[in-house]
């Protein structure tokens, strides 16, 4: 005989099973199909009723978290221990039963037949027992579904990932206001002190180096060590010395200072807010931290709406979010689409090879895509699971890069062998096949080669002298050509002057 615990919206109930009920998932459909068998096969033995929707609740929270109410206790302790009941008990839950066996040493029992039992006493609950109507325990059901949906949202705000969503998107908002503020500080002190705007180079300095300097002439009496390093401060102090820059007022010197300020608070407040969300994302999304970074599943989980969301798309969809522009556009053009995203920034593609970022978004999307599910559905995610893939992830980028950067033993990669094409046949030489003779053959063939490479010369010679001799007579020619030409230019030049002269005369 079996003992069975069932817990309704209205109380715990306990039943026990007539004698040579078997436990088979096959024959359950068949022993509860009606309320007359089901009756016969198990029989109510006790009843613990709640007494409001407090008590049910904490029952119910108690029973999902597998742990022992004191309702339950008590009604284990008065239905079974104390009566020397030695039946086993059949629980809905193994990890409550573990705890009932450990704390009131009731043996439990939980399997797939213990599934389908209760499975058939939760489909005649209505007939099991008596004096509750159906239309009490379904008002029961949804009161009870309410106030746990209710105490879920008050009491895990670690799991409302909204504030993760609204930190990333400040954040990203305070770094362009800081980025404006301290390099309109920069220009306007620059004005006063140009030099020390390559001496210093980080905005926070630049801007508490302001506020406690103020004028550059109280420079030198100024102790700048809490703010820049000793030898930047030897710089700033000798820059100030010889300093180019124009004079300026207490009044002009009073804005900037302001500004200053400013510019040192938010960057104060970015501070604290970073903070804030690398707390709110270790415990929101741990193993999403680990494979991506904080900034970075943050901005997955803003761009996706919610960590439900980002769980729901499929791996090649995180690998490209943030650059849905980029892909439209390749489509449109029929380019290549882009390989990442947001996941760019993440540090496995930033320290990846160039050749080999789009390979290891891939597989980092894939990766955060897995992280991001069992942070969304695990009832208590933690980092274990992240920090396994995360080595599978560094060990798939060193096998990358060592294939890339690797050199072989015997100067080839391993594989199949490739087989060379056979040359064409050459053509058979018959003169090989004689022996006698032979070696005439070959002095004729050699005396015939050169008195055709003599003849050849010979008649290459002779072009080349007959060209020379043309050359010779062309030039000749066109120098009596010339010579011809200068006469008779001289003539009429002479023929000019006489009749200039006879036409002056007269």
């Amino acid at each position: 005989m079996v003992l069975v615990l069932f817990e309704t919206a209205a109380g715990y109930a306990l039943f026990k099973a007539k004698k040579g009920l078997k436990l088979k998932a096959e024959d359950m459909h068949s022993t509860f199909a009606t309320p007359e068998l089901a009756q016969e096969a198990v029989k109510l033995k006790g009843f613990c009723k709640f007494k409001n929707t407090t008590d049910a609740l904490s029952s119910a929270t108690a029973s999902i978290e597998g742990k022992m109410s004191k309702a339950l206790k008590k009604f284990v302790q008065t239905s079974i221990v104390d009566k020397g009941i030695q039946e086993e008990l059949a629980v809905s839950d193994a990890k409550l039963g573990k705890v009932i066996q450990s704390k009131l040493g009731v043996k439990c029992v939980h399997d797939s037949a213990v599934a389908e039992l209760m499975r058939g006493v939760r489909s005649q609950i209505d007939n099991l027992i008596t004096g509750l109507r159906t239309e009490d325990l379904s008002a029961m059901q949804l009161g009870l579904s309410h106030s746990l949906s209710r105490y879920k949202l008050k009491f895990s705000p670690d799991k409302v990932d909204t504030m993760i969503v609204q930190a990333i998107s400040l954040l990203d908002d305070l770094d362009k206001e800081l980025n404006t503020y301290a390099m309109r500080v920069r220009e306007w002190y620059g004005w006063h002190f140009p030099e020390m705007g390559k001496i210093v180079t980080d905005n926070l300095a630049y801007a508490r180096t302001v506020q406690k300097m103020g004028l550059r002439t109280s420079c030198a009496s100024t102790d700048l060590s809490d703010i820049l390093p000793e030898e930047i401060e030897a710089e700033v102090k000798e820059a100030a010395e010889i300093s180019m820059g124009t004079e300026i007022s207490e009044n002009d010197l009073m804005n900037i200072q302001y500004l200053a300020e400013q510019v040192v608070s938010i960057s104060e407040y970015r501070g604290q807010l970073y903070d804030y969300l690398k707390n709110r994302m270790n415990a929101i999304a741990p193993n999403l931290t680990v494979m991506v970074g904080e900034q970075v599943g943050a901005r997955l989980i803003a761009h996706s709406g919610s960590l439900l969301n980002l769980a729901k798309h499929p791996a090649s969809t995180v690998q490209i979010l943030g650059a849905e522009k980029a892909l439209f556009r390749a489509l449109k053009t029929k380019s290549d689409t882009p390989k990442y995203g947001l996941l760019y920034h993440a540090s496995v593609v930033g320290q990846s090879q160039p050749k080999n970022k789009g390979k290891m978004s891939r597989v980092l999307a894939a990766k955060a895509v897995l992280m991001a599910r069992f942070d969304a559905f695990a009832e208590e995610p933690n980092m274990e699971i992240g920090l396994e893939y995360r080595g599978k992830v560094d060990a798939r980028q060193r096998q990358l890069e060592g294939i890339e950067t690797s050199v072989f033993k015997g100067g080839s990669k391993p594989g199949p062998a490739k087989v060379a094409a056979p040359a064409t046949p050459k053509a058979y030489a018959t003169d090989g096949d004689s022996t006698i003779g032979g070696g005439d053959a070959k002095k004729k063939s050699k005396k015939d080669k050169k008195d055709k490479e003599s003849k050849k010369s010979s008649k290459g010679d002779k072009d080349e002298k007959k060209k020379s001799k043309k050359d010779k007579k062309d030039k000749e020619q066109s120098k009596k050509r010339k010579a011809e030409d200068d006469a008779d230019e001289g003539a009429d030049k002479k023929e000019k002057k006489k009749k200039s002269k006879k036409a002056k005369k007269e």
